[in-house]
């Protein structure tokens, strides 16, 4: 599919392991607590703005990919890069179903802009549409506008699931998956 764009600061809190990190001591003293004589004598530097940076996408990474089995998804030669605020997702699964709910998951996360879909699909199908939720949004509405029918918004949660847990449970700037047969009525 590309590049899709995503609202960064909304979405799923993920788990980048911040607690494990160390807390690093002043850097002007020794562990004496004394002032160095000379620059060789200093306390070790912490790692640099983008050694920080690396480390932190290294951690989000490893906290998508964590998301991504935990949710039950099941990814041949799973992938994922992240570059600031763009991941990029690579390997294979089963239907288009898996492989948008899976964009869609690594996309609904906080501090994700963008999500460069790469993974490839052994059983192609047609693609859903996506919709972003705005203000004052439900499923019923969004049901009502997509299929002319607000009880239809049962069909819009289970395109979503296991990302959506409760049909009243969705927020400004998600992008949910719409089945591709919703867009006849739109």
């Amino acid at each position: 599919m590309g590049l899709i764009d995503f609202v960064k600061n909304v979405g799923h809190k993920l788990d980048l392991g911040l607690h494990n990190q160390q807390q690093s001591r002043p850097v002007n003293q020794t562990s004496q607590g004394q002032h160095p004589q000379s620059p060789a004598q200093a306390a070790p530097q912490g790692p640099s703005q983008q050694q920080a940076a690396q480390l932190q996408e290294k951690q989000k990474e490893t906290a998508l990919a964590n998301l991504v089995n935990q949710m039950g998804f099941k990814v041949q030669d799973l992938f994922i890069d992240v570059e600031g605020d763009k991941v990029t997702v690579k390997g294979k699964v089963n239907s288009q179903e898996e492989k948008e709910k899976i964009v869609l998951l690594l996309g609904n996360s906080e501090g994700v802009g963008a999500v460069d879909d790469q993974l490839q699909v052994a059983n192609p199908e047609p693609p859903a549409q996506y919709y972003d939720v705005k203000p004052g949004d439900n499923l019923s509405k969004i049901a009502k506008q997509l299929y002319g029918d607000a009880n239809k918004y049962h069909l819009i949660f289970e395109a979503n699931r296991p990302m959506l847990k409760n049909p009243d449970a969705i927020f400004p700037g998600q992008k949910l998956r719409i089945p591709a047969e919703a867009t006849v009525h739109a």
